[in-house]
């Protein structure tokens, strides 16, 4: 075999490793290609983000637009007896101790509407007329009942009756500092005390209304159905 022969094939064996080099260069970029994200499915995923984000603002459109007709609108004819606390500004901290010592906090019935006083470490006749009045107006509520709690705040040395606790089921008792509701926010500027005042603190844990000493019970019934009817939360 001569010199041009043996170039010749070396040649064309160079060219056939070359094709087949191309050809798996070509199968390795086309499986490369395949690796790409699908369109299709980064549309699916946007979509189901869409989704989830019409749903979030469907649920709390209702809360939302009832706030905003109640506190900015103000519907005419809309009054109230209580004092409406504008702006509304959030309960600070309360904490104490129930009657038989285990921790209590006001914070814990968050999401209900509650009904607040205050007391000495004895409870006079102002006092439980309050009480009473709380206990009244959470059961002329009907149905709604549930939406609402009452809590009561006394001195940290205070040891409420078993025949007071036993008349006012379900009321919430928290043993705490003199001075804990003032510090919470339960602000008066009339020189009377915060705990002699029935308070309603909503869902959210917003001051929103503060009575008068010796309130009247069918105007405060009127303020609470107007505000759990007004209400799509607690």
């Amino acid at each position: 075999m001569n010199y041009e022969s043996r170039e010749s094939d070396r040649h064309e064996a160079a060219g056939r490793a070359g094709a087949s080099a191309d050809g798996r260069s070509g199968s390795a970029s086309d499986t490369l290609a395949g690796a790409s994200p699908d369109p299709g499915a980064r549309r699916r995923v946007r979509r189901g983000r869409l989704i989830a984000l019409g749903i979030l603002l469907i649920c709390a459109a209702p809360i939302i637009a009832s706030y905003f007709t109640y506190y900015v609108i103000r519907p005419e004819g809309r009054t109230n007896y209580g004092t409406l606390l504008e702006p509304l500004r959030t309960v600070g901290e309360l904490r104490g101790t129930a009657p038989d010592g285990a921790p209590a906090d006001l914070a814990a019935l968050r999401g209900r509407w509650v009904l607040v006083t205050g007391g000495g470490s004895s409870c006079d006749a102002d006092c439980e007329h309050r009480l009473y009045l709380m206990r009244q107006l959470r059961l002329t509520t009907g149905k709604d009942r549930d939406r609402v709690e009452r809590a009561w705040i006394v001195p940290a040395d205070a040891q409420p009756p078993a025949s007071l606790l036993e008349a006012h089921d379900g009321l919430v008792v928290i043993r705490a500092d003199a001075d804990a509701m003032a510090r919470a926010g339960f602000a008066v500027d009339d020189g009377s005390r915060p705990q002699d005042h029935v308070w309603i603190v909503d869902p959210l844990g917003n001051l929103v209304l503060r009575y008068p000493l010796a309130p009247n019970a069918s105007r405060m019934k009127k303020d609470l159905l107007k505000l759990l009817k007004a209400s799509r939360i607690g």
